[in-house]
């Protein structure tokens, strides 16, 4: 009986010095903030989960959006054993051990396992083929966590064998629920401006934000005992010596006002008025990937054609911040600006799909010409004039034929018209020349 009590008092105490993220996690669906593309009512995860016909999937999403949440709340829905493993460190006999439990489990007590593997992605080829037969035949559901795209870090075999699941960086109204319920639990009050540094350090990342307030708190709690005051005010101060960083003045005005005066230097081939901006921006604990979405947005927009390395760069850049974060992640960045402003500019890709889009939506589409259409769907459509009369590109010597492919309706309508700048120009060039514009 002592025995019992002991590791109840321990548990409790446990639980109490838990990591506050841990703490607050949710214990119902309705409890998970964020992801309601997949959660509200309704829609496709929530229903699975619900349904209690649980099969294997995949969920891919940045770090702090919710997946370990998940899986255990599939797992106790379902009254299914829990056993969570990650890929970093467990090795294909631990999944063949885990495995052997979940045999062992539904034989003798009749009871599913849930197998969440954390980082899948980490997994080599002959680890994730240990899990193929188990996961086939059902006697695990796996449910495996990554934050790389599925689709080339995990094996096809086990990806068509599960249900792939995209999880978002939770947004705004999510980070302020999730900090106000952090707030609470620590018994403290913030002013708005205090909860949205928190946010905007977090990066859409709900563990970051709960850690940098549990953190924050800390210090609260020491600056109090110090003054011997007894307020229970979560203050500026606190939360920029817990990101080791200064607030500057960015409300919601100079989110979009500092992200504006960014885009416009770097269209205005200004590299240090934009490497201010993005200097501004981090340091006030703006997302790194919001920046770094704007940057390949930027790329297409504003260089486009001119540099088309731009997107390149862009993208890499993007990807940088995933893999290295920040500080560092700030130096591609850097380096992603300075190039963008530094390249010459053409929006022509951007004002081309912009007139096509116009069209479309009023209604200008017509019929696609007879000579494009498919003909390999039937006898009755090659009968109707599909596909004849199309001649191939690959079939001419110059490698381009002159030939109508906008509907009859749209045979003038031009929507692409080229810049004179950078790399575009010379693709423009040939490209007139082919029409017979004139050299």
């Amino acid at each position: 009986m002592s025995g019992d009590l002991f590791s109840a008092a321990a548990s409790e105490e446990a639980e109490r010095r838990a990591p506050l993220a841990d703490r607050l996690r949710p214990r119902t669906l309705d409890e998970v903030v964020g992801q309601e593309h997949l959660l509200a009512p309704g829609r496709p995860l929530r229903s699975l989960i619900e349904s209690g016909n649980l099969q294997s999937l995949l969920l891919w999403g940045p770090p702090g959006t919710g997946k370990t949440t998940l899986a255990r709340l599939m797992a106790e829905r379902d009254t299914a054993e829990f056993v969570a493993m990650s890929a970093v460190s467990a090795s294909v006999k631990d999944v063949r051990g885990a495995i052997d439990g979940a045999r062992r489990r539904l034989g003798e007590h009749g009871r599913r396992t849930i197998l969440f593997l954390d980082e899948i992605h980490r997994f080599n080829k002959a680890q994730q083929d240990a899990l193929l037969g188990a996961v086939e035949s059902g006697l695990i559901v796996l449910v495996g966590a990554t934050t790389e795209n599925p689709s080339f870090e995990v094996n096809p075999a086990l990806m068509s064998r599960s249900v792939l699941f995209r999880l978002r960086p939770l947004g705004d109204e999510a980070l302020t629920s999730l900090a106000r319920r952090g707030l609470d639990a620590l018994d403290l009050i913030a002013a708005p401006e205090v909860v949205a540094m928190l946010e905007r350090a977090s990066g859409g990342d709900g563990r970051h934000l709960l850690t940098a307030l549990e953190l924050a708190a800390s210090l609260a709690d020491r600056r109090r005992e110090a003054s011997g005051g007894s307020e229970r005010a979560l203050l500026l101060h606190d939360v920029e010596a817990a990101l080791d960083t200064r607030a500057v003045r960015y409300g919601t005005d100079d989110h979009y006002d500092v992200i504006s005066a960014f885009i416009k230097s770097i269209r205005g081939s200004d590299p240090d008025a934009a490497l201010h901006y993005l200097a501004r921006m981090l340091h006030a604990g703006e997302s790194a990937r919001y920046v770094a979405r704007r940057l390949v947005i930027a790329a297409s927009e504003d260089v486009g054609l001119a540099d088309p390395m731009a997107l390149v760069v862009a993208m890499a850049a993007a990807q940088a911040v995933e893999y290295v974060g920040l500080p560092e992640g700030r130096i591609p960045l850097a380096q992603a600006t300075v190039h963008l402003a530094l390249a010459p500019k053409s929006n022509s890709a951007f004002t081309a799909i912009e007139s096509a889009s116009a069209d479309v939506a009023s209604g200008l589409v017509g019929e696609v010409p007879a000579s494009l259409r498919d003909p390999s769907s039937g006898a009755s459509r090659r009968a109707d004039g599909a596909g004849q009369g199309y001649r191939s590109p690959h079939d001419d010597p110059g490698g381009w034929v002159h030939q109508q492919y906008l509907p009859d309706e749209l045979a003038d309508r031009v929507y692409y018209r080229p810049s004179s700048h950078g790399i575009e120009e010379r693709f423009a060039h040939a490209w007139r020349v082919r029409r017979g514009e004139g050299c």
